[in-house]
């Protein structure tokens, strides 16, 4: 009889999951618009670790 109870519970956290993942998913972006803000984001990263490498000890 337990069983439906796990049913339930496993298709609640479920819906969980995938609804949080839409989220993380789903900032209204087309295609190339995130392409070139990950490509922005990237180019600072790599700025500020050649600027750290280039630092005086």
């Amino acid at each position: 009889m337990t069983r439906g109870n796990q049913r339930e519970l496993a298709r609640a956290k479920n819906m969980k999951k995938t609804a949080d993942s839409k989220k993380k998913q789903d900032d209204g972006l087309s295609a190339a618009a995130r392409k070139e803000r990950d490509a922005q984001i990237m180019q600072e990263k790599q700025k500020k670790a050649q600027m750290k490498k280039e630092e005086p000890k």
